[in-house]
């Protein structure tokens, strides 16, 4: 196939790397510098060249917030044919651009960082597949994310975003008010460490990805439920109500059985 992969960041320049030594690849961004160590692909700076490429299939790599700005801006260059593809971790207003835009498409999420997963062995890291769109765009995303080994998922757009909600938010928040209440002191709590080590691992991702998934609309509700959870702990405490603490423990047990 030609494919085109709009952004040469991380996740970009993963893709052009795992796809380019079985398809022709370009990498296209307006900014010439992030294409100086691109490797085995074409380098586009303008939308003109991605119209005489004619590609098959567009990767749309860039950060959420300009993922629809950068699908616009190619979309006067593309045949018909054409399959749009995003990577977004928030899919909110793409199922609308997709109706609206009149090709084929395909979205999924891999749910992993460059900077932070070992890229070697990709085995505990996992890629959602959105059930819309076109069937044999799913089926050569499906194909590539099972060579590398990803555990895959399916779900519909909202059922994506509810998800990330839940599975990323909730343990992305957590952590950083973790971290907002750190100091420069030694302890030698074993939780603490763990802790810790998780909170530096957040933290090394890019400040793009991780605002991304905090601002998933689904996110402010879960958040609230965090807080009214704190409350309702921190009353226990206050209180030294041990028959509450009990109860509060074993629920939260059945949580996680």
């Amino acid at each position: 196939m030609k494919i085109v992969i709009l952004g040469a960041g991380k996740m970009g320049s993963f893709f052009a790397d795992v796809l380019s030594f079985d398809h022709e690849v370009a990498l296209y961004d307006v900014d010439p510098n992030r294409l100086r160590f691109a490797f085995n692909t074409l380098r586009m700076t303008r939308p003109e060249e991605i119209g005489e490429f004619a590609p098959d299939l567009v990767i749309n790599a860039a950060t959420v917030k300009y993922t629809i700005e950068a699908f616009e801006s190619v979309l006067p260059y593309l045949p018909d044919r054409t399959i749009l593809s995003d990577i977004a971790s928030v899919k909110t207003g793409l199922p609308e651009f997709y109706a609206r835009a009149g090709h084929p498409f395909v979205s999924t999420h891999p749910m992993f960082g460059p900077t932070f997963a070992n890229l070697s062995d990709l085995s505990t890291q996992h890629v959602i597949i959105i059930t819309e769109g076109d069937h044999l765009g799913k089926v050569f995303f499906k194909d590539i994310y099972q060579r590398l080994r990803l555990n895959i998922f399916e779900y519909s757009f909202r059922e994506h975003d509810e998800t990330i909600a839940y599975s990323l938010s909730i343990p992305f928040t957590s952590t950083l008010v973790f971290a907002s209440i750190m100091k420069h002191q030694e302890a030698p709590g074993t939780t603490f460490k763990k802790h810790m080590e998780i909170a530096r691992g957040l933290l090394s991702e890019d400040d793009y990805l991780l605002t991304e998934i905090l601002f998933n609309p689904n996110t402010p509700q879960q958040v609230k439920q965090i807080q009214e959870q704190m409350s309702a702990l921190l009353d226990i405490i206050e209180h030294k109500d041990t028959d509450r603490m009990k109860a509060y423990l074993t629920r939260v047990r059945k949580n996680i059985e």
